[in-house]
């Protein structure tokens, strides 16, 4: 039975048909089920006023489910995306490496989940982009990349479909790494100038490859190819002056300087951060970047990204677990570990907006000989 319900009667588990009613020109991707209240509160703010929603498909959902439930199955829902996304980055590596042209379809359809869970609830993808293995960087990085710019677009309210050709650029602008000799690539140390010039051959690689790549359209290709350039014209691999540089291939040299700086690898701790955002500044104040943008990608990130740890003055360790965009320095967050006394505490979630504890500052796990991704097993078993 199809019935028309104000946005503000609608709840997780109704099938939505179809806007009714609206101020705006939002439409949806297709009918489907509310499963979160990100979902409801995207659509009052896209000033959607009533839907039509089918009640014999409703889903009823249990009244007594908690935040730290929803909080868990949000991040295991985008661990499912994130491990596939690497699945599919290392095909797609294996066939650049043979010289086999690219599938484009199984890229559309991740990124396109990607989106979909951004656009639902942007800190859970978020969350699992700051959890890493230091041993992956290479498969990581592009999935992460493409993150990046799924949420600076959807931060800047970017048209979807512009959304999905920047995060398929992401997703490849790197692939064409697989060219580059392994001790080159994983270096430990500063690379020579002949190294380094090897190195800057990986865009060029790119380029090529995508270029090949059937189905491909302008704009994925444009930011691959775009991702090492800098406004002063110093870029590589065309030298491409600022004036010629676009605003999504602006984008994308952020998100790319940005993973590349807090991802931690086998040879290099990532940086926290606040340390990465001051670096960002730092290039847009010397015409590498575009200031402007850094500071709205900083703001879209957030001071206190999902996923981050954070040490608080009460000498606990906890995760950020939610944004709270009206004071950034006060988010929520699971406590589980004490630095005072160095073992593991029982979970405990804080509404910082709402306590007398506050966060001192970023830390990394590594810091005090934690893996952040046996961190978070234990809140999602916790959860």
């Amino acid at each position: 039975m199809l019935t028309e319900k104000k946005i503000t009667e609608i709840a997780v588990g109704h099938y939505v048909v179809k806007i009714a009613k609206q101020e705006g020109q939002f439409s949806l991707t297709s009918p489907g089920h509310i499963k979160s209240l990100a979902v409801i509160n995207n659509l009052k703010s896209k000033k959607v006023y009533s839907v039509i929603i089918d009640e014999s498909k409703t889903i009823t959902t249990p009244a007594t489910e908690s935040p730290e439930v929803k909080f868990t199955e949000q991040i295991k829902e985008a661990k499912v995306i994130f491990d596939e996304s690497k699945n599919i980055q290392k095909q797609l590596f294996s066939d650049a490496l043979t010289g086999s042209t690219i599938e484009l379809d199984p890229v559309v359809d991740i990124t396109n989940k990607s989106i979909e869970a951004v656009f639902e609830n942007p800190d859970s993808l978020a969350c699992m982009v700051n959890i890493r293995e230091k041993d992956e960087y290479l498969l990581e990085h592009s999935v992460a990349v493409s993150v990046y710019i799924t949420l600076f677009g959807r931060y800047l309210k970017l048209n979807r479909k512009i959304i999905e050709q920047l995060a398929i650029g992401a997703f490849l602008h790197d692939i064409g790494k697989i060219k580059i000799p392994d001790e080159i690539l994983n270096k430990p140390g500063k690379l020579t100038d002949e190294e380094f010039t090897v190195m800057k051959t990986h865009a060029n690689h790119s380029i090529d490859i995508i270029k090949k790549t059937p189905g491909i359209s302008k704009l994925a290709l444009e930011i691959a190819a775009l991702h090492h350039e800098k406004l002063d014209g110093s870029g590589y691999p065309f030298n491409v002056p600022g004036d010629k540089i676009s605003k999504y291939g602006r984008m994308i040299a952020i998100c790319d300087i940005f993973d590349a700086l807090t991802a931690t690898r086998v040879y290099k701790k990532g940086f926290p951060h606040n340390k990465a955002f001051a670096i960002l500044r730092e290039l847009g104040q010397n015409n590498h970047l575009d200031a402007s943008l850094v500071d709205h990608f900083i703001r879209c990130v957030g001071v206190f990204p999902v996923g981050t740890l954070v040490q608080l003055e009460s000498k606990k360790l906890a995760v950020v677990k939610e944004r709270n965009d009206t004071c950034p320095t006060s988010p929520k967050v699971h406590s589980f570990y004490s630095v005072k006394l160095n073992h593991f505490l029982n979970t405990q979630e804080i509404d910082l907006n709402n306590s007398d504890d506050a966060i001192v500052k970023g830390v990394r796990a590594e810091e005090f000989n934690l893996d952040m991704n046996k961190i978070i097993e234990m809140l999602l078993m916790d959860g």
